[in-house]
């Protein structure tokens, strides 16, 4: 009886691990993402370039403002600042970030809609976005930047970018252990 029981035992381990997860890659970062829709969080700047004053000091707030079929949209509040949203789209197996800025009359930023698709499937916590070629033309010195999304449930989301070929980094981390009040909509959204 209790080889029986072992062999089972055995099986059902064997048969466990040969399972693919139901999710995994950026199924799996989205799902986790999607979790977070309508919730705000307060973030900080764990890394800028020398001299950075457009994010010191300021209030931070990230808020994952809309959660629709295949895109999910996040505004970046830096104070008052409320020009800035990510937008996060999936296309087949990858997870496509572009920067969407306005004006306070809700009319686009001469610079806007940049950014790049994962190359591959990443993983449940990171996303990798290396400039596209609409970036290059838009920002042909963006043509080396690569930004990428940590994203530790329940604990971080970290919004990371860097310029290849130089020190140039930049990072903010938001604190999901604690949700904030919703920030105003960003400029060019209605409420």
């Amino acid at each position: 009886m209790a080889l029986r029981f072992t062999i089972l035992l055995l099986l059902a381990a064997t048969a466990a691990r040969a399972q693919p997860d139901s999710l995994v890659g950026s199924a799996a970062f989205w799902h986790q993402l999607e979790n977070l829709c309508g919730s705000a969080f307060a973030g900080q700047v764990v890394a800028a370039p020398e001299g950075d004053t457009l994010f010191a000091g300021k209030p931070l707030i990230m808020h994952v403002r809309a959660c629709e079929d295949g895109r999910i949209r996040i505004p970046f509040m830096v104070g008052d600042d409320r020009s800035r949203t990510w937008v996060l789209t999936r296309h087949d197996d990858k997870i496509r970030l572009k920067h969407d800025h306005r004006h306070a009359d809700g009319s686009e930023d001469r610079v806007t809609q940049y950014g790049g698709t994962a190359t591959h499937t990443g993983t449940a916590t990171r996303q990798l976005f290396p400039a596209d070629q609409q970036t290059a033309d838009l920002l042909p010195a963006a043509t080396a930047n690569v930004w990428w999304i940590d994203l530790e449930p329940g604990v971080h989301f970290t919004y990371n970018l860097r310029r290849m070929g130089t020190d140039r980094l930049f990072s903010v981390r938001f604190d999901l252990t604690e949700a904030v009040p919703a920030p105003p909509a960003p400029w060019g959204w209605a409420d």
